[in-house]
């Protein structure tokens, strides 16, 4: 077994098959109930989380959270998801927050500038992708990073941002490594 990263393989078909919304009972049936892609079947994460009902469950207590309920406004906290789920290489990750991103402000020319080293970003934006990069090639934020998010950031704030982007690469080495598919009607990269 090497010790060495797989320089980036990822799998071409799921590993874990989703649960169907058939074959769910209770608790299950209801939470995959209210997740389902426009065709009517469980979006593909939670079908495959759904194999572990009870993890699923906190799963979406943390993830509810983040989505509905933190501090963070909607389009800087999906620049950090979709930014920590470019450098993940995340194809799933990436695509259903392409379509959050959208309905929270973000146009196509900034989804599309999160998948690479370009764009015409404020201080404050600029500062939230530099997290995203710092924690991926580091794990850790770098001092010229911490005062840039300072500027506008408070301390409550940032330790939510931290969060943000410590879940979603969480969540994207999850999906990468099941081979979690993209659901039907959902972008992959721009």
């Amino acid at each position: 077994m090497s010790a060495t990263p797989s320089n980036g393989a990822r799998p071409t078909s799921e590993r874990i098959e989703p649960v169907s919304l058939d074959g769910a009972e209770g608790e299950l049936a209801d939470i995959l109930a209210g997740a389902l892609t426009h065709d009517g079947t469980p979006l593909n994460i939670f079908g495959v989380l759904g194999r572990h009902p009870k993890l699923l469950k906190r799963f979406n207590l943390m993830g509810g959270f983040i989505l509905n309920k933190g501090l963070i406004p909607a389009r800087e906290r999906e620049i950090v998801i979709l930014r920590v789920g470019h450098n993940a290489r995340a194809e799933y990750e990436f695509g259903q927050h392409t379509v959050i991103g959208k309905q929270v402000g973000l146009t196509d020319t900034e989804i599309a500038a999160l998948t690479r080293n370009d764009g015409d970003w404020s201080a404050d934006d600029a500062a939230l992708i530099a997290l995203a990069d710092d924690l991926h090639a580091d794990d850790c934020v770098s001092d010229a990073t911490w005062a840039a998010l300072s500027t506008r950031w408070n301390d409550e704030e940032k330790i939510e941002l931290l969060i943000v982007a410590g879940f979603y690469r969480l969540v994207s080495g999850f999906l990468n490594s099941a081979g979690v598919q993209l659901d039907d009607g959902i972008p992959g990269w721009p």
